[in-house]
């Protein structure tokens, strides 16, 4: 290196190579421009000499008058939204972050429209997930109609639909960039087995299907209605639902499996939160290993004999106990209308549907 070159790569006194670049495109064209507009304004005498040297000043392509308007014109995206406010947060009436710095999904803690131009960007397509075996393919038509009302409501999404009754499965109408696919699957004679088997299924089909189809898996059941805006501000890597039941009760209150010889056993003195497998998700990867891991879970415990106290909802809360979730979405995203409406509910976005549960399992 030359004794006089700075930091930049230059030497002193000179101007660094890439300097030299755009110096000499800009001499050419202002060079280039001045060429034009001499012969254009006839200051020239020489071209008017002959006839030949007419034409060839006719042929002269004249400069765009346009092309300086046009750049002008270009209108650049805006995102116009109240600022944050570092001492002021959004809710002090309720936790909106996890020890492991997963945020917690509350109404008024999020900006739709923020959200929704960072995934537009991103160009994702989200996968909606639902069992429908035996009679509970009765919810189907009003679980499709509400999602097109309300889930991911501007984004391209695939419904996939489990079912044994593909027959049966209703005509919806659709938006442009939403789709419904029917895969058909096997009932079994007890509720508590389908319950298990959506954990193999959904492991299966993420590697099979899903993983070059679909972003975000959001897996749900179908005995449920939207009834409020779900949209990309549930999306994460991995998210679990907090139980409607269970949110703010304490570590001991918690049903998790509490027999050791089960493959979901949690001790007495574990446990962040109780989360209900009415809805669960992530990126394709993460529904496939926590899919995955629980099927296999389960599988042990049968061949042992044993099965969970609440089937693939116990093994759900063991996996994120050990791998925890990067988004939780609050009560807001899975309620019962049973329970009433407690003051921190500002929103009731995912409801269970009133039903016979006699009528409708096992049958």
């Amino acid at each position: 290196m030359h004794k006089d070159q700075g930091k930049t790569g230059g030497v002193k006194g000179y101007f660094p190579k890439r300097h030299l670049h755009v110096l000499g495109c800009t001499t050419l064209l202002c060079f280039s421009f001045g060429y034009i507009w001499y012969v254009s304004s006839g200051t020239s005498s020489k071209v008017s000499d002959t006839t030949s040297n007419t034409q060839d000043f006719h042929n002269i392509k004249q400069p765009s008058n346009h092309t300086l308007e046009d750049l002008l014109q270009i209108e650049l995206p805006r995102m116009i939204y109240t600022k944050p406010q570092i001492l002021k947060p959004p809710r002090c009436d309720v936790l909106m972050m996890t020890p492991w710095f997963a945020p917690i999904v509350w109404e008024g803690t999020y900006n739709s429209e923020i959200l929704n131009e960072q995934f537009r960007q991103r160009n994702v397509t989200v996968g909606l997930t639902v069992f429908a075996i035996k009679k509970y393919v009765v919810f189907l038509k009003t679980f499709l109609e509400t999602a097109e009302t309300y889930f991911m409501v501007g984004h391209r999404v695939n419904y996939y639909i489990f079912t044994d009754r593909p027959e049966e499965v209703p005509k919806v109408a659709l938006k442009e960039g939403r789709n419904v696919v029917v895969l058909q699957v096997q009932n079994y004679p007890r509720w508590q087995e389908i319950s298990m088997r959506r954990m193999e299924m959904l492991s299966y089909f993420s590697q099979q299907r899903f993983i070059n189809e679909v972003s975000y898996l959001v897996c749900v059941d179908v005995d449920m209605k939207f009834n409020d805006q779900v949209g990309v501000e549930i999306l994460s890597d991995l998210f679990g639902t907090l139980h409607p039941v269970f949110y703010a009760a304490e570590r001991r209150s918690f049903t998790y499996e509490r027999r050791p010889a089960s493959q979901a056993y949690v001790p007495s003195d574990e446990g962040d939160f109780y989360y209900m497998a009415s809805i669960f998700g992530g990126t394709v990867m993460e529904v496939y290993k926590l899919t995955k891991q629980c099927h296999e879970a389960i599988m042990v415990d049968k061949a042992n004999g044993i099965e969970a106290i609440w089937q693939e909802e116990s093994h759900l809360n063991k996996y994120f106990l050990y791998h925890k979730p990067t988004k939780i979405l609050s009560p807001e995203y899975m309620w019962d209308d049973n329970l009433g409406r407690p003051e921190i509910l500002k929103k009731r976005r995912f409801l269970a549907v009133r039903k016979n549960h006699a009528a409708i399992r096992n049958k």
